[in-house]
């Protein structure tokens, strides 16, 4: 019988408590703004940085492909199912791909996928009016945590694969 401090269940705890703490900020976040602001309306503004609702989004982070909602539900669920399918079946295949790092990555991309999906699903459904966008820094379109923290986990695990291609470089000698 595994124990629970088992090296496997380690590397599903990182992977998931992660995407969960993401997921719940990301949605408190949003709830917050939209039940405290009016559209327009900003709570603090310091240099670039600024925190305000703007109108939702009904396209993709950082307001790529306006008005196609669908698309980006079907795209969202296909990357879930693929980045769960990496955290339990993948990594054993390639394990030199399994890292603290890139599980953290993968957690950090799993809960912003989800926190912007049930935002699109709700908005399908004629519960809400877009995603909800209000982080803003100079003249960066708005985003959220949902979007910044799949940026940050694809940044990261791309960084997680550099010492892979230079051990690939290397044996090329």
């Amino acid at each position: 019988m595994p124990e629970a401090s088992s090296p496997r269940a380690g590397r599903y705890v990182v992977f998931f408590l992660v995407a969960f703490l993401l997921l719940v900020a990301d949605q408190l976040t949003k709830f917050w703004i939209r039940e405290n602001l009016a559209v327009g309306q900003s709570l603090w503004s310091w240099g670039i940085f600024k925190i305000a609702r703007v109108p939702p989004n009904t396209g993709g982070s950082f307001g790529i492909f306006p008005e196609h909602t669908l698309a980006l539900v079907i795209v969202s669920v296909v990357g879930i199912a693929f980045i769960i399918s990496y955290a339990f079946i993948i990594y054993r295949r390639y394990p030199f791909l399994d890292s603290w790092l890139s599980r953290v990555a993968l957690g950090l991309i799993l809960g912003g996928t989800i926190g912007n999906l049930i935002e699109r699903v709700l908005y399908l459904l004629g519960r809400l009016g877009g995603v909800t966008d209000f982080i803003h820094i100079g003249w960066w379109p708005p985003f959220n945590l949902a979007d910044s923290a799949v940026v940050v986990g694809v940044i990261l695990f791309i960084y997680t694969l550099f010492p892979l291609a230079q051990k690939r470089d290397q044996s090329a000698w």
